[in-house]
């Protein structure tokens, strides 16, 4: 069984930093690539950024040059750094991973809560 895990979470204020985990365990598939959606009420859920297996990024306009999406050493954890965040960036925040094979399965965290407020 595949377990992701998110963490960190919370309020923040703006132009501050707040920094999400994303830990993925169990039996995936080697090759995956992790993907952070968010979501707010009322809202389809958005694709935030992306690394894949071989470690290039991609991330939405809205958020570039103030999202970093990056793998811890152990490549089983993955971060996101926001930086500089926005009122409209409050949203809960979900980890995705997909595997890169033929039928590859997508495996979901349950979401952790960005709140961005004075």
């Amino acid at each position: 069984q595949v377990q992701l895990v998110e963490s960190g979470g919370g309020l923040v204020q703006p132009g501050g930093s707040l920094r999400l985990s994303c830990s993925v365990s169990g039996n995936i598939f080697a090759i995956y690539d992790v993907n952070w959606y968010r979501q707010v009420p009322g809202k389809q859920r958005e694709l935030v950024a992306t690394i894949t297996s071989y470690d290039s990024t991609k991330y939405a306009d809205s958020v570039k040059g103030r999202f970093t999406i990056s793998r811890g050493g152990a490549k089983n954890t993955v971060y996101l750094q926001i930086d500089s965040p926005k009122p409209e960036d409050t949203a809960v925040y979900y980890c995705n991973a997909h595997e890169n094979r033929a039928r590859g399965r997508d495996y979901w965290g349950q979401g952790t809560q960005v709140t961005v407020s004075s």
